[in-house]
């Protein structure tokens, strides 16, 4: 029996997970925490028995505190779903380590903003941390069935978004209600508007390469609309292995809480009368790509600063404060205007994702005056 500790249990991640959970006899629940929606966390707890919660805005039997330490001590977890959104997330993962409890890490914020951070702690805590996203969860069950002296890429799909296909003229008058329209994917807010600028792609550019070890050249991006391919790896022959199914997000939940034991049956792929199409991303028109990949390769506290441009911006879109096209403008300006530092120091990442609101909080606030 796997005792698993939700953190975000209220959000989409969480609330999938709680499915997977309740569908299977060797996963039991030992603790939830949640942002805000606190009334929403007590009815999922009381349904399930559970004791062991925190919230962000104070109660729920454990006081919140960045690394939620009391609420891991108090549920004993075997595992930490870590299902936040934002930077936030990169404490409480680092506290999970540190107990040397494993991760099933959905927060792809804490390798971006923190990788350097966590593999420095995993020298000493080699705890497995398991991919939720379903990109990286394709990658990590390719992966583990082929020699890695044979990979030679791997390959992130991207569906592309609401918006695949415009131009940047007819992104200027797009508002938050069009880019939260998402083709195939039920998701959250700033998950989903990530995606429509692509910078989601980006952000798990960054994460595979922490996770995989795998250097910046060796990955790749592929727009796929069908969102049918979540995943693939090039190998030494010229041949590619791909990982398919429906997008549905309790699979590549169900493999990280359970691995190396499969996720319960969900309904199959229908291959027949299947369209599968492949191009370029448009690194043009969507800017927040390329921004992410050159601050993934600059390291540091670059990939903090970035995230945490992004994260003021896709606020302030949401408010309607900014428009579409504000959003990589705005992480550009922070990028080119923060000397940017060690990786490897908390401390240091932490004070520049606090850098790095300050400059785009000042940025937004100029162009929307």
């Amino acid at each position: 029996m796997r005792r698993v500790l939700i953190l975000g249990s209220t959000g989409s991640i969480g609330t999938q997970a709680l499915d997977v959970i309740d569908a299977c006899d060797d996963l039991v629940l030992c603790g939830l925490a949640c942002g805000s929606r606190i009334d929403d966390m007590q009815r999922q707890a009381a349904l399930r028995g559970v004791t062991a919660t925190a919230c962000a805005a104070g109660g729920g039997g454990v006081a919140f505190t960045p690394d939620l330490g009391d609420l891991m001590d108090a549920a004993e977890p075997d595992i930490v779903l870590n299902a936040m959104v934002g930077a936030a997330g990169l404490q409480p993962t680092l506290a999970a380590i540190a107990r040397d409890v494993p991760v099933a890490l959905a927060n792809k914020e804490t390798l971006v903003a923190g990788g350097e951070v966590v593999a420095k702690l995993r020298r000493t805590h080699p705890v497995e941390m398991l991919p939720v996203d379903s990109e990286h969860s394709a990658l990590f069950q390719i992966l583990a069935g082929v020699p890695r002296d044979r990979v030679r890429r791997v390959v992130l799909t991207a569906s592309g978004g609401p918006f695949r296909g415009r131009t940047r003229q007819e992104l200027r008058e797009v508002g938050p209600d069009d880019a939260l329209r998402h083709p195939t994917w039920d998701m959250g807010a700033k998950i989903t508007i990530d995606s429509a600028t692509l910078m989601n792609k980006g952000l798990e550019v960054i994460e595979a390469h922490h996770l995989f070890a795998t250097p910046y050249d060796d990955i790749e991006v592929v727009v796929h609309p069908q969102s049918v391919i979540h995943g693939m790896v090039r190998v030494d022959d010229g041949s590619v292995l791909a990982h398919m199914g429906p997008p549905d997000m309790r699979v590549p939940i169900g493999y990280a809480l359970r691995w190396p034991i499969p996720p319960p049956e969900r309904s199959a792929l229908d291959l027949l009368g299947a369209t599968l199409q492949f191009m370029p991303p448009d690194a043009d028109t969507f800017r927040c790509l390329p921004l992410a990949v050159e601050a993934g390769r600059v390291g540091g506290t670059a990939p903090a600063a970035l995230n945490a441009a992004n994260e003021v911006a896709v606020a302030a879109f949401l408010e309607r404060r900014i428009g579409f096209l504000d959003i990589p403008e705005t992480v550009e300006h922070t990028l080119n205007e923060i000397q940017h530092g060690d990786g490897t120091d908390l401390e240091a990442v932490l004070a520049h994702d606090a850098r790095a609101r300050e400059v785009a909080s000042a940025r937004i606030a100029a162009v929307s005056a």
